[in-house]
């Protein structure tokens, strides 16, 4: 059984080699790979210095060198961490061994703050509240809550790697592992794993509001590819109520005299109402076109040799 450690970096030169002797002595027998994505310090020299397989990602986002990494990578298991040294690489054989033993497909290392002063430095009430708010999105869009849908630390089933479409650029990629786990679904767990803060002079490429409007945009994109019959029908909800709220002036002023008086406003209502009506055709054409795309992936992930 072969197993894959993936770790995407950019700028950790002071985490990236504390983070390959950790798994070097956990998981002895795994395959590193590190993948450099435009960094500016030595990452890439450190990364190579420790004996592992070092490549570099040119197009710049976590979303294109995770990509990069699964159409790159063969394995039976796949373990991806970020290289900023924040996550217990020690819970790695227990993530492995839970994917394994329940036969599961994605495992997420829930992030629980270390208990120190410094916890709150570790897991800012930012990306809290913006986990905890995208959480419950998620869960009422596409019908199942995870606790962390942010988690940078995942163990994959090669089932699941080689049927991810991957179409995320930046941090949103994690929103769209839970997504496609939820859209096929895939049997995941979660298991709570430490998190601790970065190390002085580290700083996090997350910025709450742009990676946060980002994520807020792919889960509206994810929407409209998986479930279009919902998407579109708010489209059409909102429309027609809209064009039926104008229309009733009108309406009762022509059942009064017999005469359209607001000419405009009827040729608006007309409008706004024959564009709720193409949403709702949108949707209803376009779910059949979904149905067909993930029967699609679901071939590829049955295709997929299981471990």
């Amino acid at each position: 059984m072969k197993i894959a450690v993936l770790i995407p970096c950019h700028n950790e030169a002071l985490t990236i080699g504390k983070v390959i002797l950790a798994f070097q002595t956990i998981l002895p027998n795994a395959q590193i790979y590190v993948y450099d994505n435009n960094s500016t310090d030595n990452t890439f020299s450190i990364a190579q210095s420790h004996g592992v397989a070092v490549k570099k990602e040119f197009h710049k986002g976590k979303g294109n060198v995770v990509r990069r990494m699964f159409s790159d990578i063969e394995a039976d298991i796949y373990v991806l961490i970020d290289g900023d040294d924040t996550y217990d690489v020690k819970k790695a054989p227990e993530l492995i061994q839970k994917l394994i033993d329940d036969d599961l497909d994605m495992v997420v290392g829930t992030r629980v703050e270390i208990a120190n002063n410094e916890k709150y430095q570790a897991y800012r009430f930012g990306h809290r509240f913006g986990n905890s708010f995208f959480s419950n999105v998620i869960a009422k869009l596409f019908g199942k809550k995870f606790t962390d849908v942010f988690s940078g630390y995942r163990i994959f089933s090669k089932r699941f790697v080689k049927s991810f479409p991957a179409s995320s650029h930046g941090f949103d990629i994690e929103t769209e592992f839970t997504v496609h786990s939820l859209e096929l679904q895939l049997p995941t767990a979660e298991i709570e794993t430490p998190y601790g803060a970065r190390p002085e002079g580290s700083v996090s490429k997350l910025n709450s509001y742009r990676d946060g409007c980002k994520i807020l945009w792919r889960i509206l994109l994810l929407l409209k590819e998986g479930k279009p019959l919902l998407f579109f029908g708010m489209l059409f909800a909102v429309l027609f109520t809209g064009a039926v709220v104008l229309s009733i002036p009108i309406l009762i002023t022509y059942l009064h005299t017999g005469l359209v008086y607001r000419i405009p406003t009827a040729i608006l209502s007309t409008g706004i109402m024959l564009l709720a009506c193409m949403c709702l055709g949108c949707g209803i054409i376009l779910d059949n076109v979904c149905r067909s795309r993930k029967e699609m992936k679901r071939f590829f992930y049955l295709l997929t040799r299981k471990i």
